[in-house]
């Protein structure tokens, strides 16, 4: 693996929780970060569905230290592009597009795509994925996690979907390399609110929740 793209996957696999920012504007995503990381998450995706996202992205990593901002819903290859120019340090997507895998192996950008199934996670593997995003794992369950690595037992997965306090452990604890806390994490209520005070206690939680894993 590239040497930069090597780094950030550990850092993934030791951090374990990537928090998928999701928001209805980008102005908030500075005060969602602040919060995410006072409450001890370093690994960050911000999605392309939040307005001006590649923008939102720069301006998460400009905060530097020791935060990994990664860039998701990256479905062709210009957004890749564009994600990699603002600093993005990993693509995540929900569906395995080759040519989007290709350029970011180019780019030495750690790159996730999306599957379900086990042929469809095994072909997103075989096609050069460092990681592979399980989704919708809401519908599957962390038992679907353990059945799936028993026959493909080196594949790194990354569930995504449903994630909370009360379930990443049990995914971790499945065999998951880490997972994605997504809407129960970024409370839309409490962002309109202006209360980030939500957010930084509920990723205190998670955490705490898969310290012991």
């Amino acid at each position: 693996m590239r040497g930069s793209a090597a780094r950030t996957l550990e850092r993934l696999k030791q951090e374990r929780i990537i928090a998928v920012v999701r928001t209805a504007n980008a102005e908030c995503i500075p005060e969602v970060v602040a919060a995410l990381t006072a409450g001890g998450i370093r690994c960050l995706e911000v999605t392309m569905t939040v307005p001006n996202a590649v923008d939102a992205i720069a301006e998460a990593c400009k905060g530097g230290g020791d935060l990994v901002i990664g860039a998701g819903t990256v479905l062709c290859q210009d957004a890749a592009e564009e994600c990699i120019a603002a600093g993005a340090q990993f693509l995540v997507s929900p569906i395995c597009a080759p040519a989007v895998m290709q350029l970011a192996h180019r780019r030495g950008t750690v790159i996730i795509p999306g599957a379900l199934t086990p042929n469809e996670i095994w072909y997103a593997w075989n096609c050069g994925a460092d990681m592979v995003k399980v989704f919708p794992a809401s519908r599957m369950g962390p038992a679907y996690i353990a059945d799936v690595l028993a026959p493909l037992r080196d594949v790194l997965l990354l569930p995504t979907g449903g994630i909370t306090d009360e379930n990443a452990a049990e995914y971790l604890a499945a065999g998951a390399a880490a997972v994605c806390a997504g809407s129960w994490l970024i409370d839309s209520e409490a962002i309109r609110r202006g209360s980030f005070d939500v957010l930084e206690d509920k990723a205190r939680r998670i955490v705490r929740a898969v310290s012991g894993i």
